[in-house]
């Protein structure tokens, strides 16, 4: 919808000009909410809005601004209450010199200042709930129930709007759900030439004769890498190559501890933390399998979406987003989380695999991601979103007219 010119714009500004969006982020690192953002921003440009993304910064600057938008960096990972309180003032300026109409807050503490500065600027409020939040004490309750203020709430599953209903009553009036997706032309076998292969497996010194385990995500407790270290323990064989792709984020605690259970456990020829990768489709296509082992729910589970776009089979646990995103049976597995043993049987099905079953699942796992996950819909669907807050007479008049084209169909 291109409609500028019925635009309600704020006071004094360009009444035909473009909306502008302001989506404000932590930071601009390798994640599922980090690469939202990019793709939003991407798509926002294309449809020809203006998009503006707020972030302390990161790797994936270059992408956002490669996409033709504008990236502001502030000071927003951080949770000191005077520098919030200064990222008000500052984001509150970027929404001024932007004539920014909507501000989109993806995360917590950055929301605070984006809320406040989105109020004073009378601007409009929009939130996404990327996961559930823990509310162990009121104080917590009150930190997280910034995302339920929204003028529209988003939720990336299932799972997750109904945590947002259940937990912070944010009604239907409210909440869109809208399933996170991967760029399925990135994402594809089709387009991933063999030299980014060969070079991918040399940096990381992989043996062609050895099956390749792989679980992405960063160096977090959560994501499961210990249990990952028992399952193939039990697994008992020493034939494999585990590949653990993430950074530690500064932490190097965490990958220490790591390394010394793997060497415990007689692994250290088995696993290997790569850190981060930039080449994410040819990674998927050397591995044999996927693993997302979260020991605790992903609101999502963007790894276990963009490993079946590529044709992997996938071992994810049995809890959150991955219930709406793995078809155990057909695309991959779903096992308890924290369950070494089930994983290592998962793993070992996975693995002896035929090459008639391999292309089968290959095959059904792609499909699938076409027909449910795919970014470009993710991103129609957002700015839908917009829309409905910045035309909504325009909305509803076009959701009368396709409720009557149905009628006469």
């Amino acid at each position: 919808m291109n409609a500028f010119a019925e635009f309600i714009a704020p006071p004094d500004a360009d009444h035909t000009r473009p909306p502008a969006v302001l989506q404000v982020v932590p930071r601009l690192v390798t994640g599922g909410v980090e690469r939202g953002t990019v793709e939003v921003a991407a798509a926002l440009v294309q449809a020809g809005w203006k998009a503006v993304v707020a972030s302390s910064g990161g790797l994936m600057v270059h992408d956002i601004e490669r996409a033709g938008a504008t990236h502001i960096t502030l000071p927003l990972a951080s949770k000191n209450p005077l520098v919030m309180r200064r990222n008000i003032r500052h984001l509150r300026a970027v929404i001024e010199q932007h004539e920014i109409d909507i501000v989109h807050a993806r995360s917590r503490a950055p929301a605070w200042s984006a809320f406040y500065a989105a109020r004073d600027a009378k601007r409009h409020f929009v939130t996404t709930f990327h996961n559930v939040y823990g509310s162990e004490t009121k104080l917590k309750r009150r930190y997280n129930a910034v995302m339920a203020r929204g003028e529209r709430v988003i939720a990336i599953s299932e799972f997750v709007a109904r945590h947002a209903a259940a937990q912070y009553g944010v009604g239907p009036d409210r909440l869109r759900m809208i399933h996170r997706g991967v760029d399925v032309s990135r994402f594809d076998p089709e387009a991933v030439n063999p030299e980014r292969l060969i070079s991918l497996a040399r940096a990381w010194r992989l043996d062609d004769s050895r099956p390749v385990i792989m679980l992405p995500g960063r160096l977090t407790r959560w994501k499961g890498h210990f249990d990952l270290v028992e399952a193939v323990t039990l697994l008992g064989r020493r034939d494999v190559q585990c590949l653990l792709v993430g950074g530690d984020m500064d932490r190097p605690d965490y990958r220490n501890e790591l390394a010394a259970r793997i060497e415990e456990r007689g692994l250290g020829g088995v696993f290997h933390m790569v850190g981060d990768c930039r080449d994410m489709p040819a990674a998927y296509m050397l591995a044999d399998v996927v693993i997302s082992a979260s020991s605790e729910p992903e609101g999502f589970g963007r790894v276990s979406v963009e490993a079946q776009a590529m044709g992997r089979p996938v071992v994810a646990t049995d809890h959150g987003g991955s219930r709406e995103t793995v078809l155990p049976g057909s695309t991959g597995w779903l096992v308890p989380p924290r369950d070494h043993m089930a994983l290592a049987e998962a793993i070992a099905s996975a693995l002896s695999l035929g090459v008639a079953a391999r292309i089968a699942l290959a095959d059904r796992a792609r499909a699938h991601v076409l027909a449910h996950f795919q970014s470009r819909a993710m991103c129609d669907a957002t700015i839908g979103v917009y829309e409905e807050i910045l035309f909504p007479d325009l909305v509803r008049t076009e959701a009368r007219s396709d409720e009557g084209a149905e009628a006469v169909a």
